[in-house]
């Protein structure tokens, strides 16, 4: 009787594998970490950041500073403000507040950029009589008391009673202020805005009046 052998090869063994030896194909892969997703969504955060800081310069507030020494004592040279851009569009502007302007005409023409800022405080409105006289401001015929100012006008001014759509402004530092009584009332559309805060130096952080 004959007998017939079928001879198999003989696979060897798999090695096994070790802690740090790549998986083999049919292994799910790792999720790549979104880094480009969250680098796009820093971008997209810096960005919005940027217009609404731009926005709000532009249409309700911006930072300033004292270029000059004309509003001393209440503010000196390098303070930094934050100017109230907003608030006239349904106020008008009154007597006492420290407005931020653009120059008028009369000082353009003197070579004055049309962009540049000044800082005065509002003395008189539309329809009040201004006069200027031994060392004293006379507002519709009676003294203004002024215990902000560094010292007494040394100069006089005649009586000008301020148009519609007009306001007065004096330095603080009467003697030396470029400001109405040199080159006449200021028309309210020059307005910037109003000085609110001081928020530099620190020690002379504070609101402005």
């Amino acid at each position: 009787m004959a007998f017939s052998v079928s001879v198999y090869p003989i696979m060897p063994p798999m090695p096994p594998q070790s802690a740090g030896s790549k998986p083999p194909s049919s292994a799910v892969p790792e999720p790549v970490p979104p880094r480009q997703e969250s680098l796009w969504s820093n971008v997209r955060i810096l960005l919005i950041a940027l217009v609404v800081a731009l926005v709000v310069r532009v249409a309700i507030a911006e930072p300033r500073y004292i270029p000059s020494n004309s509003m001393d004592p209440t503010l000196h040279i390098s303070d930094r403000l934050l100017v109230d851009k907003i608030s006239y569009r349904w106020q008008a502007p009154h007597r006492g507040d420290i407005v931020v302007f653009n120059p008028p005409a009369q000082l353009v023409k003197l070579g004055y950029k049309s962009d540049q800022a000044f800082i005065k405080r509002i003395i008189g409105e539309p329809g009040d009589t201004l006069q200027i006289a031994a060392g004293q401001v006379i507002l519709n015929g009676q003294p203004l008391p002024e215990s902000y100012i560094a010292e007494a006008p040394q100069y006089d001014m005649p009586a000008v009673t301020i148009p519609p759509g007009y306001v007065f402004v004096l330095g603080d530092n009467r003697n030396d202020s470029n400001d109405s009584h040199v080159w006449g009332p200021l028309p309210q559309q020059n307005l910037i805005g109003k000085a609110r805060l001081r928020f530099w130096p620190l020690d002379r952080l504070g609101t402005v009046s």
